[in-house]
């Protein structure tokens, strides 16, 4: 609820801003593994010519295991900055840690594209493409958690637009990789225009951020006193777990929050002959009391970042060539991906189930490993040990359904489940450790990654 004194946010220009911040957070790790062929094809090639941003290239480009090293490299900055958030959120400011942030990432992207029309060999072109994705990993976890210290200041309506930005952001990634290849243009020219697209998407995310000061519903909520500002961003992620009347999380692997009741002006329930408790609680007891749920989540995105993007980006169709071979992975794969995860995160604004008392969770994320043997034998060429068991399409899609809406079902679920473990006052250093351990899982899932490429 906004407070009754604020002023009107005219024309909801502060909610369009902050809703195209969020889709320029996520706009980075969406368009780089959607675009995995295309670097797999400029790996594969002496010549930039020979280039496809829609085609699998597998055999020389897979001795760099590029798929691996842009999913590892793209997850270890969200666990490293989480584990240096109260570092980096005394000693440098929030405009320049948000604006430096954007402006990093929109010259790293400018570099992609430049690439584009370069010659370069394979080797100095990995180096480039991971250092790349290295920091504009590492600046882009700055700039998520920073808005969300941002977010802690405003109405729950624009945390949740915020986050609906970040749903979109995997599927906007995918439609700008199709319409690029189904443009008609050469692969040169569509790479380009594909790389260009997030340049234009984080320039308006930089023009929307500039306009917040300049807006009068803005300036009222995020015109904090210093003593209600020291501290807060640091909190922000783990607050936002604190709601149970809405249930609605992030749409990729990435985000690492769950805002689900923003309203600084909301006082937390707190029962009557239950006396205040001094201090932050002990992490170690709601560590036990969390531990399963937190658990799950990491096995949940681990399994999940093992073979996505790296196995499945290499699956292909078993139809031989033609416009459907082209098109398979952009659609079958991240398209697919990406609003199934969507739909299956959205599930649990309906219902919980199962509950947090009920020992089937564990039971529901450990089926998920069957994803990874399921994966490794569809039609991925030139594999040397595995043989092909599920050639056909219709089981890669059937497996990418499944394995998407649990993956976003079971990612929201356990969110969603860990503040309800605990008693209120513990509800911060809930969200903060499950927080940790969906870094964790992503780091642990983009690692285990180059062991099933391997096996392969």
């Amino acid at each position: 609820m906004a407070r009754r004194d604020a002023p009107q946010d005219s024309y909801h220009l502060v909610g369009i801003s902050f809703f195209i911040l969020g889709l320029g957070t996520l706009l980075p790790w969406n368009f780089f593994i959607t675009a995995i062929p295309y670097f797999q094809g400029r790996l594969a090639e002496t010549n930039s010519s020979a280039e496809t941003l829609g085609a699998n290239r597998t055999s020389p480009a897979d001795t760099f295991n590029f798929n691996n090293w842009v999913t590892l490299l793209s997850q270890l900055p969200l666990l490293l900055f989480t584990l240096l958030n109260s570092f980096l959120y005394q000693c440098i400011p929030e405009t320049v840690r948000i604006l430096g942030s954007l402006l990093v990432i929109l010259l790293l992207f400018i570099l992609t594209a430049v690439l584009v029309k370069v010659d370069v060999s394979p080797g100095p072109f990995f180096s480039i493409t991971v250092a790349s994705v290295w920091f504009i990993s590492s600046f882009s976890a700055v700039l998520q958690g920073s808005l969300f210290g941002q977010l802690g200041t405003m109405p729950s309506t624009y945390s949740t637009l915020f986050l609906s930005g970040q749903g979109l952001a995997g599927i906007f990634a995918a439609l700008a990789m199709l319409t690029s290849m189904a443009s008609g243009v050469d692969a040169q020219t569509s790479a380009l225009g594909y790389f260009i697209t997030p340049c234009v998407g984080i320039l308006m995310s930089i023009v929307c951020y500039l306009s917040l000061p300049h807006l009068k519903f803005a300036r009222y909520y995020l015109a904090k006193k210093p003593s209600q500002a020291q501290g807060q961003e640091l909190d922000t992620k783990a607050e936002l777990l604190q709601s149970d009347e809405k249930n609605e999380v992030p749409n990729s692997p990435q985000k690492a929050a769950l805002p689900l009741d923003l309203d600084p002006e909301k006082e937390p329930e707190v029962e009557p002959e239950e006396p205040q408790k001094p201090g932050k609680p002990s992490i170690f007891i709601v560590f036990r009391k969390i531990w399963l749920t937190a658990l799950c989540l990491v096995l949940v995105f681990t399994v999940t970042l093992s073979v996505f993007p790296a196995i499945t980006a290499m699956v292909t169709s078993s139809a031989g060539p033609g416009k459907w071979s082209q098109f398979f992975n952009p659609i079958c794969c991240f398209l697919l991906f990406n609003v199934m995860d969507c739909l299956g995160r959205s599930l649990t604004s309906y219902f919980l189930w199962p509950d947090e008392d009920s020992r089937l969770l564990p039971l529901l994320v450990g089926l998920r490993v069957l994803f990874v043997p399921l994966f490794m034998l569809c039609h991925v060429p030139e594999r040397s040990r595995l043989p092909t068991l599920f050639p056909q399409d219709a089981y890669f899609i059937t497996f990418m359904l499944l394995f998407a809406v649990s993956n976003g079902y079971l990612v929201s679920l356990t969110m969603c489940l860990a503040p309800r473990q605990v008693l209120p006052h513990e509800r911060e250093v809930a969200g903060t450790l499950m927080t940790f351990f969906l870094a964790l899982g992503l780091s642990c899932g983009a690692s285990l990654s180059f062991l099933f490429k391997a096996l392969l």
